[in-house]
């Protein structure tokens, strides 16, 4: 429900704000008054797009503002899925600069177009006598059927296992055309992987010998710096260990004189014996040490081939050989075992396409049932408003294949006039019979299923006496489901609403502005009467006009 609408500097308006009721709301107005102004700066948060030239000052920007109250449409999916932030009553704001830049907001978050487009088309209705491409659309008409046939937790399951399903078969087919490849690939894969796992691959193999062949090539050098430490450690004639045994055996023999003397010689005694561990492993390194040609090209001819493998393959170290190793394992299992994946996700299809099936035949039979209710219910007022020669027929075939809302193909064929054959909506209606159907229809939906705002911009043309009188009775019994916001120029139907606001233009020395404001009950007698005999209002016209707002 639209609880109120903010518009600033837009067309004729520089500010103006309108508070609506929850029922039938009224607007009438001189032709040219701004009506549809304000229905288009309405359009704007709806996300249609905006031109700056229609602004009252083009200094300035332009903010249409609305709050809408939406606890009973169930938006909070569309409001999680969008990133935005639920709120029963939800301001959504559209800000135009005078260089035309446009920025969007629903609750203060920033949004693009489309997403006020999407939300808009959950929040607002606005129907015209010109827009009736809406009625002749199959989505519309199917929608109206499955909102008499009152299914939608099936129609819920149905969709959201037409969806899995759906990704399954995208999913099939991509395992199938992934099959073809990896066939078709699988010599060159083969060949790859027979020649890294013939390499015996180990992790860190390529630094550990590169550290192995580095000290082969230098194996002379090492052997000699590893002798002359150990000489000098233990083997001259001024041996470190033979000097430090006797530095230890000086302070040995002052200990009895100093208790800090013994400390010194006990930490000495261990130098020593860390000194021996570390001059006997010297010299077992030493001995270890020696020029292995036959190793170093073995080394050699090792790293060779991870050299080649690494350059082959564009890497840079054996992990990643490793890696690509697993890579081509996993592809020749694709193909090994990639029929078996295909055939399984094949039974699985067909498991889910039987349940689909299932389901979509228990949605087109809800639908069957529907349909003589729809056709009568929407005759039946048709011939409320002066078109009880109407027939309206729902053909429904089935689709060669499921679709998103089952296997059902409706069309709503029409005539208006006795004798006349049936044919779709759009070729044997006027603009308003269109728009009387489209009363109809909308008001039938009404009775089932929450709609969002609807709003009627001069539907009632063409209409008069007491058909318009039923016009207004249709509206009425709408409003008690829904908000209605209807423009009009009948009186009958202008009686109907709960609130009646009245647009004109206030002229000054410079500017003309367009102003709205909500008409008390003497101002709507006078506005009624107005509309009944002119701008001079006899006694009759304004007895009328009470007469009509009491019924």
């Amino acid at each position: 429900m639209l609880q109120k609408l903010s518009i600033s500097n837009y067309a004729l308006i520089d500010n103006l704000e309108i508070s609506f009721d929850a029922g039938l709301n009224i607007l009438t107005g001189e032709t040219g008054a701004g009506k549809s102004i304000i229905l288009g700066a309405l359009s704007l948060i709806l996300g249609q797009r905006a031109e700056s030239r229609y602004f009252f000052n083009q200094q300035k920007k332009c903010v249409i503002e609305g709050t809408f109250k939406i606890g009973n449409f169930e938006l909070k999916n569309f409001f999680e899925d969008n990133d935005l932030d639920y709120e029963a009553e939800t301001v959504v704001r559209r800000e135009i600069s005078a260089d035309g830049k446009s920025r969007g907001f629903v609750n203060d978050t920033p949004v693009n177009l489309n997403t006020m487009k999407l939300l808009g088309e959950k929040l607002i209705d606005i129907h015209s006598q010109h827009a009736t491409m809406e009625i002749n659309d199959p989505e519309f008409q199917l929608l109206v059927v499955d909102s008499v046939a009152r299914h939608p937790e099936l129609l819920g399951e149905y969709q959201t296992k037409f969806r899995a399903y759906k990704k399954s078969t995208s999913k099939l087919q991509q395992l199938i055309e992934d099959s073809k490849k990896a066939k078709a690939d699988l010599d060159y894969y083969q060949f790859q992987f027979d020649e890294l796992e013939n390499a015996n691959l180990v992790p860190d193999e390529q630094e550990q010998l590169e550290k192995e062949l580095y000290a082969l090539n230098n194996a002379d050098e090492i052997k000699r710096n590893l002798t002359g430490a150990n000489y000098l450690m233990q083997d001259s004639e001024a041996a470190a260990l033979t000097q430090l045994k006797d530095a230890n055996q000086q302070l040995a023999a002052l200990t009895r004189f100093n208790p800090d003397i013994q400390e010194l010689q006990e930490r000495l005694n261990s130098a020593i014996i860390e000194l021996k561990d570390i001059a006997t492993e010297v010299e077992n390194l030493e001995q270890r040490t020696h020029t292995d040609e036959a190793r170093a090209e073995e080394v050699n001819t090792r790293l060779s081939t991870i050299y080649n493998l690494l350059k082959k393959h564009r890497l840079n170290n054996n992990t990643e050989l490793l890696a690509l190793q697993d890579e081509l394992s996993g592809k020749i299992q694709q193909v090994v075992f990639g029929d078996e994946a295909i055939e399984k996700l094949q039974e699985q299809l067909a498991a889910d396409k039987k349940q689909l099936t299932e389901l979509a035949a228990q949605l087109s039979a809800n639908r069957q049932k529907a349909i003589p209710a729809i056709e009568g219910d929407v005759l039946n007022t048709l011939a409320e408003m002066g078109m009880g020669n109407s027939a309206l027929k729902i053909e429904t075939t089935s689709a060669s294949d499921l679709a998103k809302n089952g296997t059902d193909i409706v069309r709503f064929l029409f005539s208006a006039n006795k004798g006349h054959a049936l044919a779709e909506m759009s070729k044997v209606a006027s603009g308003g019979e269109l728009s009387r159907l489209m009363l109809s229809i909308k008001s039938l939906i009404a009775k089932n299923t929450a709609l969002p705002t609807i709003i009627f911009d001069e539907i009632d043309t063409g209409v008069s006496g007491e058909v318009a009188n039923k016009v207004g009775q249709i509206m009425e019994q709408l409003s008690n489901n829904l908000q209605v916001i209807t423009i009009t120029h009948l009186p009958q139907i202008a009686s109907k609403g709960n609130t009646h606001y009245f647009v004109y233009k206030d002229d000054d020395a410079e500017t003309t502005r367009t102003r709205i404001k909500q008409l008390s009950t003497d101002e709507r007698i006078l506005e009624i009467a107005k509309m009944l005999s002119g701008d001079k209002p006899g006694e009759s016209a304004l007895q009328n006009a009470r007469e009509l707002l009491r019924k």
